[in-house]
């Protein structure tokens, strides 16, 4: 019997010696993860154990990787001067204003194209022409048209986030079952209710996962807006702290930009459970 034929069957009580029954696990498990959230701070507190260690043991050199005991002094320091919502603050509204202009718009777009062939013809070369310009390059771009002030950073968010989404958000309404969808043609469904009742469902999942892509990209960018022409931000922090080599500051601002990202993540799996729970 080969390892396909054994794959397919379900999972029955082996019967030992002694009589007695017992389970035997599905081999398939996997394709059902359980949450193990435990598991991914013992990994965090491991390395920054590590790098603690090797720091102050002197095989990591201090002008390579600083303690992190400094640099959460350094956070300390940041909270207790005010500095740290100061330069959060300005970050995060950048961020929400940027990414929400171009996931809305990107969302739009792309289940257009999945909806209505002649907007497919006609956005998706547009579209494979812009995606593979590094959105950093224009924002000396943006500057000109928008200024140097908030409009070029919430264009260049906007326009690196726009991209990604709505080739995210095509692909997913192609990837629906079309079995799904002639069903509910076979039932007499208009054609929104099959969008609304159907379609959108089903393409949620490659949604959903694609704005997981775009929100990273989106924390790139701000990165690089604030490192151009901004007084406050989580960017022009990290460039004042590397102009100046103080790495402890440095790192601090990194770390700020991982917590962000997973807390971006962790705010779309909230929303991937709401929305999602049909799969379960």
């Amino acid at each position: 019997m080969s390892d396909a034929t054994l794959d397919t069957i379900p999972a029955t009580k082996a019967k030992p010696e002694d009589g007695t029954a017992r389970p035997v696990s599905f081999r398939g498990g996997g394709f059902a993860p359980k949450p193990r959230r435990w598991v991914g701070l013992v990994v965090f507190l491991v390395l920054i154990a590590i790098a603690e260690w090797g720091t102050r043991a002197g095989w990591i050199s201090a002008l390579t990787l600083p303690k992190p005991s400094d640099v959460l002094q350094t956070f300390q320091e940041l909270y207790a001067s005010g500095l740290l919502f100061k330069h959060l603050g300005p970050s995060l509204s950048r961020l929400a204003v940027g990414a929400a202009l171009g996931v809305s718009l990107g969302v739009s777009v792309g289940i257009l194209i999945g909806l209505f062939s002649y907007i497919r013809a006609g956005m998706v070369p547009l579209v494979a022409a812009l995606f593979p310009i590094p959105k950093i390059a224009l924002l000396p771009l943006f500057v000109i048209w928008f200024g140097i002030g908030e409009g070029s950073k919430y264009a260049l968010i906007a326009f690196g986030t726009f991209t990604p989404t709505v080739v995210a958000t095509y692909g997913a309404v192609d990837n629906v079952d079309r079995t799904l969808i002639r069903m509910g043609q076979s039932f007499g469904l208009s054609w929104f209710s099959i969008v609304r009742k159907i379609v959108l469902p089903g393409a949620m999942p490659g949604i959903l996962s694609g704005l997981r892509i775009s929100l990273a990209i989106a924390i790139i960018l701000l990165v690089a807006a604030e490192m151009l022409g901004a007084e406050y931000g989580i960017g022009a922090y990290i460039l004042q702290a590397g102009s100046l080599y103080d790495l402890e500051r440095l790192f601090a601002g990194v770390v700020i930009l991982s917590v962000l990202g997973v807390l971006v993540s962790g705010a779309i799996a909230i929303i991937e459970r709401r929305l999602l729970g049909w799969r379960t």
